[in-house]
């Protein structure tokens, strides 16, 4: 019967479980950057994108905001009134 060490067994779950934090990590970083440009251009303040944190809620609200708000963005100066010309 073979005996292994069971730290030797550990080992390359506890280096998946760090490479798959990391690209996790990365990948949260994204969405935070894509959601802050979608709240820039639609004239939010980008930190509204910092609701992605909220675990579970956090692009519902996001998303919620975005579909039920008037975007500021949309909101048209009134047009120059032409003076007539005599």
């Amino acid at each position: 019967m073979c005996q292994s060490n069971p730290e030797m067994m550990i080992a390359p779950f506890m280096i998946f479980a760090a490479i798959f934090m990391l690209i996790s990590f990365v990948v949260l970083l994204f969405k935070i950057f894509l959601w802050w440009r979608v709240f820039s251009k639609a004239g939010f303040s980008g930190a509204f994108a910092l609701l992605i944190l909220i675990p579970g809620l956090g692009e519902l609200i996001i998303i919620c905001v975005l579909a039920f708000s008037n975007w500021p963005i949309t909101k048209t100066p009134p047009l120059p009134q032409q003076q007539p010309q005599a």
